[in-house]
């Protein structure tokens, strides 16, 4: 099992609104090495940490698990999606995603400065390093039980 950090604006996808649906595909990822986690490393019951980005007190503000293999994201296809690209052909598609489920939301946000404070417990943390935007990060199973532990 491998554990990961998803981010998302809550204002385009909550850990609110993952928990109302139950499960949704991850789409509109658009960088590749984000995308290689989602193809090539992310399993089926792997665990997340569910991130609000872009809002007042960034975060991570639940938990969720892969719940699908992956497959070609269908918003790159479709011309009128905010994440269509013209370039990905439905034969030789450049966008994968995986179908993430909900499984709790936190009791409360543990904020990105609380999680840059602790950067020594954290170690070599993806989130935490200067410049690092990607919205899939892997997460180490020490730094996975130390964040829920600040819950």
């Amino acid at each position: 099992m491998k554990y990961w950090l998803m981010k998302s604006e809550p204002e385009e996808f909550s850990i609110d609104a993952l928990a109302k649906v139950g499960r949704e595909p991850w789409s509109g990822v658009r960088n590749y090495q984000a995308r290689n986690y989602m193809m090539k490393d992310m399993k089926v019951g792997d665990g997340i940490l569910f991130y609000h980005s872009n809002t007042e007190i960034p975060g991570v503000v639940g938990l969720a698990e892969v719940v699908s293999e992956t497959y070609p994201d269908p918003s790159q296809f479709k011309k009128k999606s905010d994440y269509y690209d013209p370039a990905s052909k439905p034969e030789q598609p450049r966008w994968w995603l995986v179908d993430v489920g909900f499984k709790r939301k936190l009791a409360r946000t543990i904020s990105l400065d609380e999680l840059k404070a602790k950067s020594e417990q954290l170690g070599d943390f993806a989130l935490t390093q200067r410049g690092n935007r990607l919205s899939v990060l892997p997460v180490t199973a020490a730094q996975w039980k130390f964040i829920l532990s600040l819950e």
